[in-house]
């Protein structure tokens, strides 16, 4: 199991917003809107940032498990075809426009949306960022302006630390977790249009490990801090189906979906009973993750982000370990167990090369390479779509990769790979 480092995920969304000091800042962000979206804040969209959230429910809950690609991108309003992303796409005029400077219009756009705790001990989170929790609707409607899907990463339980799951029994981290969802969700269903939300990276994977596989068994004061979620029960079981509820109740255009972790266990079919057992099948989607950074980073071993052990660049002629068949007979396990499709999240920009390693902003990685020559390997595994994204400072981006990313979507959405 790679080690994951929970504030380096979380470092990241603070260098996108623009914060001193990422989630651990003693200053709480108040992200302009104007700023954030490049100074459109959603013409042609719902215009809805400055407005106050709505607490009304929709009546129809939307499909609900066992959806196929197809399925999934037509309640996107997409095509029938691969989906391509991009997220944490910070400019030099801090904006989170840089999917929008391709040429290409793309299908996804994300952003992370976080809880931290501040120097003083006081808690924070993206709702501050924007009076009202608004800052979901900078993204939402400059993402509709220019033809994207906004998408939500919801990275919130990584606030106490890296796999520290106390906060799970804590009643003030409870009720203002909580308290975020529902914002969120209230959010965007204000946005009114298909909207992704991703839940909780790395977090599924810790509890799968450490409540030895039995979500019955680690405990959440769910009941007592989320009141439209009583009668579930108080364990990550709860925990699970209150996200699901509470998506189909606030917000129910929003497609959702949990996080596969490869690392969570040897046999993919444990992680399946694990994320089945929380709800993760009557969701919409299935997010796993290929790599959260370049693999020329850890081969440095000089950026303090990068001090992972292993051969995290793959083979790509397959013909021994690691490659990308292997990883691809992971994840069509998991898709296939779970029965939805799959979006890979986050996915490194770098550039293949024969010298290993690199330098912060040019480290070496092949997995855009990979996966834009092998499209259909990719939808045969059960593939809706992948995003794209940098997982920590200093990684390679779109403007120092020598133009490969931009290069590789023009091209693919000349002639886009259909789903089943």
């Amino acid at each position: 199991m790679p080690l994951m480092i929970g504030f380096s995920r979380c470092l990241a969304v603070g260098a996108t917003l623009g914060l001193l000091m990422g989630c651990g800042s003693s200053t709480t962000p108040k992200a302009a809107a104007a700023a954030a979206s490049g100074g459109d804040t959603g013409s042609g969209g719902s215009s809805s940032a400055g407005s106050d959230p709505v607490s009304a429910a929709g009546s129809d809950p939307g499909p609900v498990g066992s959806s196929s690609a197809a399925q999934v991108a037509a309640k996107l309003g997409r095509p029938s075809k691969f989906m391509i992303g991009m997220g944490n796409d910070l400019q030099d005029d801090h904006s989170m426009d840089g999917a929008y400077t391709l040429g290409t219009t793309l299908d996804l756009h994300y952003a992370y949306l976080v809880a931290y705790k501040n120097a003083d001990g006081s808690w924070g989170s993206w709702k501050d960022w924007n009076p009202d929790g608004s800052f979901v609707n900078v993204l939402t409607d400059s993402a509709d302006a220019k033809g994207v899907v906004p998408m939500f990463t919801l990275y919130a339980m990584a606030a106490w630390g890296d796999g520290q799951l106390s906060g799970l029994t804590n009643d003030v981290f409870e009720k203002g977790y909580w308290g975020d969802v529902k914002l969120l969700f209230q959010r965007i269903a204000m946005y009114g249009k298909p909207t992704v939300v991703h839940f909780e990276p790395d977090f599924w994977a810790y509890a799968e490990m450490q409540s030895k596989d039995d979500p019955t068994a680690m405990k959440v004061n769910l009941t007592a801090n989320a009141p439209d979620c009583a009668g579930l029960s108080n364990d990550l079981v709860g925990m699970g189906h209150c996200l699901l509820k509470m998506a189909r109740m606030y917000a129910p255009k929003a497609v959702v979906g949990f996080h596969a972790s490869e690392w969570s266990a040897g046999d993919p079919s444990a992680t399946v009973a694990f994320l089945k057992k929380v709800g993760a099948d009557q969701a919409d989607v299935v997010f796993a993750d290929l790599l959260d950074r370049d693999a020329g980073c850890f081969e440095a071993a000089t950026d303090p982000n990068c001090m992972r052990s292993g051969n995290f660049y793959w083979d790509e002629s397959n013909a021994t370990s690691p490659n990308f068949h292997d990883y691809l007979t992971w994840s069509k396990a998991i898709a296939s167990g779970i029965g939805l499709p799959m979006v890979w999240w986050q996915v490194p920009f770098g550039v293949p090369s024969t010298t290993k390693g690199g330098t912060a902003g040019h480290y070496r990685d092949n997995r855009v390479h990979y996966i834009f020559s092998h499209i259909q390997e990719f939808v045969d595994a059960g593939g809706l779509g992948v995003t794209f994204g940098t997982g920590a400072a200093n990684q390679t981006f779109i403007d120092s990769d020598g133009g490969q990313f931009k290069t590789a979507v023009t091209k693919y959405f000349a002639a886009p790979v259909a789903l089943p």
